[in-house]
């Protein structure tokens, strides 16, 4: 049994470390076929604009303006996207930010939050941990022709355990999470046990799918 547990979370965790690394392969491909692109062609017009040994028209500033405001809008989604700045000073305000990128690209979904006011200290790292866990569970359960009609996220204290819980509300039976996807979902729950010394579990009933951490 020991020699099965062991497995059992050396997989769960050999899943969580492809994810993460296949998160950051996307995000520096983003970089390259992007930011650095747009990088290139404004160097490439500062460098045309020398040759030609004429005075920035106005037209132009405003242009070279644009590109550089989006460079800096860029970056900076990215960076809170790699690691929020104030991850560890408000984690509710974290999870919301990670709900309104799910809210955007799927507007047919009733999203409902309940969020406290304030939040324990606890390290960013560890936060981290959670949040990725949290997008892991979006990404696995809602493909695009898959979605819920109705998702509801509580985050609370009680004493010391942190208490998240995600209720996921279908119209029908055929727009379930497929059970091909039921693994990953184990696989998601051992590797946050693991890593948090925590718990992640779901429990279905009927339409509806409810997914608790406790940490």
């Amino acid at each position: 049994m020991f020699v099965q547990s062991y497995h059992r979370i050396q997989q769960s965790l050999q899943w969580w470390s492809l994810r993460q690394s296949l998160k950051l392969f996307m995000e520096a491909e983003k970089i390259r076929e992007e930011l650095l692109q747009e990088l290139f062609t404004f160097r490439r017009n500062l460098e045309l604009s020398a040759l030609d040994n004429e005075e920035l028209s106005i037209e132009k500033t405003q242009a070279y303006v644009k590109q550089i405001d989006y460079l800096h809008r860029s970056l900076a989604k990215l960076s809170d996207r790699l690691f929020p700045s104030y991850l560890q000073d408000n984690f509710p305000l974290a999870i919301e930010d990670l709900l309104a990128q799910w809210i955007v690209s799927h507007p047919q979904l009733e999203f409902h939050l309940s969020m406290p006011l304030s939040w324990r200290y606890e390290s960013a790292e560890h936060s981290l941990i959670v949040l990725n866990a949290l997008e892991e569970l979006f990404t696995i359960t809602l493909p695009d022709l898959l979605t819920p009609r109705a998702i509801n996220i509580s985050l609370e204290q009680r004493q010391n355990l942190a208490q998240l819980i995600v209720t996921m509300t279908y119209s029908d039976l055929s727009m379930l999470v497929p059970y091909t996807h039921w693994r990953e979902l184990d696989y998601l729950c051992e590797s946050f046990k693991a890593l948090t010394a925590g718990k992640l579990f779901y429990r279905r009933n009927n339409l509806m799918v409810a997914y608790y951490f406790y940490w």
